[in-house]
């Protein structure tokens, strides 16, 4: 029987036309809105999880705060980090070691191109190792750095790629010019799909900290915990140790340590901010698909009274009429949501997509069936409720009356 109201609401819906399809726009903004937004903000978090290039959960990252200018992380500090201040944090029980790190903008030139990138310091000795594992760096061709090398760089993807910036591939054996100095190019990295690390000049410390005149500052101190289960405790003898050296109360640290769980936390808030803000949005956009749909159907009621004359005059109850005009606005709910649900899903597909493109990423998109099913659901009901007071309306109909009009 069911199945005989659901043939008969879309033979009427076809027939109504350029109305029906109308009355499926706010029903098909608000599912195409909801579905892609999802869809997309499950790419966003993973493509913003690889601009971290953190891969270690054991990690802590310690930089200066009170910014007076743009720039790499600590780098435009007032009060900078200092070696003294590494070496300090990796007496702590809880670490199992501490390095300092430098990141600089610098000039980078090759093929007689100029362009403003990004240096970056590697550690030395037993730190080395453990610093290429934590960011999760490895050699496309050549070599890494080794201790001793003085004039020698590792560059990342992006410069090895070919199209690169300076339309010429770098290869090892190859030199480029970082602030006027010439380096020989002895590796270049595998891709990351982080921006930072992507475009990143690796260079051992101390020739860095010469050729950029940085003396004993430091723009980050990196730190291994000894375990996960003193992440906590580890940070909070550093941020401890860090006021004292720098003779700061609590609440006006001009310092800040960092976790991944931490940072991952700000970065969904933010995204679960701006997804609930386009939710709002998308469902204002269902209510007023939701009231075309009442306003379609009542339109409808009284336009067939004389149907639904003929329709009692023959014996249909009032509770059949009820359900053909019930089924009928569900229906419009529903088809809306397909149709929003299949846009959704390509729009989500495609931003994914876009997003490895822009930042060199492989993320894959994920069609969530579930969600879909739930669309679909929802936008049936939507379209349903909306249709009960005209569907009521159209069962309370005299067929005498019916007929007249």
């Amino acid at each position: 029987m069911k199945t005989d109201y659901l043939i008969l609401a879309l033979k009427n819906l076809k027939h109504r036309g350029i109305r029906s399809w109308l009355t499926l726009l706010g029903i098909f903004i608000g599912i195409t809105a909801v579905v892609s937004l999802i869809g997309l903000g499950a790419g966003l978090q993973a493509a913003v999880g690889a601009q971290f290039g953190i891969s270690s959960t054991q990690v802590i990252s310690v930089k200066a705060g009170g910014l007076s200018s743009f720039g790499p992380p600590g780098s435009g500090a007032v009060n900078k980090l200092t070696i003294d201040d590494a070496d300090a944090i990796d007496g702590l029980s809880s670490v199992e070691t501490a390095f300092p790190r430098i990141l600089s903008s610098s000039k980078i030139e090759f093929n007689n191109i100029v362009e403003l990138g990004m240096s970056m310091s590697t550690p030395g000795g037993k730190n080395r190792k453990l610093s290429y594992e934590i960011l999760d760096l490895e050699v496309e061709t050549g070599r890494m750095l080794k201790d001793g090398d003085v004039n020698k760089v590792v560059l990342g993807y992006n410069f090895w790629k070919d199209g690169n910036v300076f339309r010429r591939m770098i290869v090892p054996g190859k030199s480029v010019l970082v602030q006027d100095k010439k380096f020989i190019v002895v590796g270049t990295l595998k891709k990351t799909g982080s921006l930072v690390f992507d475009s990143m000049v690796l260079m051992n410390e101390e020739p860095l900290r010469d050729l950029m005149d940085y003396g004993d500052d430091v723009d980050v101190i990196g730190v291994k915990v000894r375990s996960e289960d003193v992440m906590d405790r580890a940070k909070e003898d550093i941020e401890k140790l860090m006021r004292k050296r720098r003779d700061v109360k609590i609440g006006k640290e001009d310092f800040e340590v960092s976790t991944p769980d931490s940072m991952m936390d700000t970065v969904n808030s933010v995204l679960g901010g701006v997804q609930a803000f386009i939710i709002i949005i998308a469902s204002i956009s269902i209510l007023v698909g939701a009231l075309g749909i009442v306003n379609t159907m009542t339109t409808s009621v009284l336009e067939r009274r004389k149907e639904i004359g003929i329709m009692k005059a023959i014996g249909a109850k009032n509770s059949q009429i009820f359900m053909q005009f019930f089924f009928e606005s569900g229906m419009l709910g529903l088809m809306g949501g397909i149709v929003g649900s299949i846009f959704g899903t390509l729009v989500s597909i495609l931003g994914v997509i876009g997003i490895n493109n822009f930042l060199g990423a492989e993320l894959s998109p994920v069609i969530d069936f579930i969600l879909i099913g739930g669309a679909l659901t929802g936008s049936f009901i939507i379209g349903a409720v909306a249709g009960i007071v005209p569907a009521m309306n159209a069962a309370k109909q005299n067929p005498v009356e019916a007929l007249r009009g």
